[in-house]
């Protein structure tokens, strides 16, 4: 493997996991998030080649290209947590340092979808066909509505539960995180809409830390959300990161989880579900 390919491995295929579920079985899914266009077949090819402009993931039949990761270099993809139709994700999750100070800040990893089909291919094993990809789905995210439903117990201590998308522009990655519309957990199985806006007011730059700038770095969102070409995730961010007894050196500079272990009281707690996610372009 050369040493492009390492780094667009590395950069690719970084990603954490989802929250607990009681009692769903035998659950009808409501209709407001089913029989849309652009369902793909259990085969993985489009029922519809006009339909693409709305993607639908239920998860009945699968995860369909969404994936968790194992959080150690070089950050390969695993399977989600499936129950009844519905990811699951509980704590503790990794601590994605990639883009801490002077970059954007650290964030847990929740679920990720390629949208570029060689990586697509390279998370196949652990995450299935990838639905978005094989039905030919836009990569222009520019006031694109995702609607996610979602239900989960999590004590966020000062994060929040966010979109993030990722483009790459030459040799470097850049994210941009949707802090403005967070999406809110409740108890109970809620149906929430965000919209991808160009407005910059809205969206976090994650930038790079100290000694991956040569990877990361920040390029200007309305080109990003133009052309998503690397993968998108529900994220935890930003995270309140620092050691859990005291350390030599700077914290920011150490790698968290690597070179020190960080105060897991700092960190949310909890678990999410994600029973279905819809995308719907211009």
């Amino acid at each position: 493997m050369t040493n492009q390919s390492r780094k667009w491995v590395r950069v690719i295929l970084g990603a954490a996991m989802l929250w607990t579920m009681a009692g769903c079985a035998n659950r009808q899914k409501p209709s407001a998030m089913s029989g849309e266009a652009g369902i793909a077949s259990e085969s993985g090819e489009s029922r519809d080649a006009s339909s693409t402009k709305v993607y639908l993931e239920t998860f009945d039949n699968g995860t369909n290209g969404w994936f968790d990761v194992l959080g150690v270099e070089p950050f390969p993809p695993k399977p989600l947590t499936l129950k009844n139709g519905a990811v699951e994700s509980c704590s503790p999750w990794w601590v994605d340092f990639n883009h801490a100070p002077p970059g954007g800040g650290y964030l847990h990893l929740i679920m990720g979808l390629m949208t570029n089909p060689h990586w697509a291919d390279a998370a196949k094993e652990a995450a299935g066909a990838n639905k978005f990809v094989v039905g030919g789905f836009p990569k222009d995210f520019t006031n694109a509505r995702l609607t996610i439903r979602s239900k989960g117990e999590l004590d966020l201590r000062g994060a929040q539960v966010c979109l993030l998308v990722q483009g790459m522009v030459g040799e470097i990655c850049a994210g941009w995180v949707l802090t403005g519309q967070p999406i809110k957990l409740t108890k109970d199985w809620s149906v929430q809409t965000i919209t991808a806006v160009y407005d910059p007011k809205q969206w976090t730059a994650l930038g790079s830390r100290h000694d991956r700038t040569d990877t990361y770095g920040v390029i200007d969102l309305k080109t990003i959300l133009s052309d998503v070409n690397i993968n998108l995730y529900i994220v935890l961010f930003p995270l309140d990161v620092v050691p859990n007894a005291k350390i030599q050196g700077d914290p920011h500079r150490l790698r968290a989880g690597v070179d020190y272990v960080a105060d897991e009281s700092k960190l949310p707690k909890g678990c999410i579900m994600i029973d279905s996610v819809k995308i719907e372009f211009p």
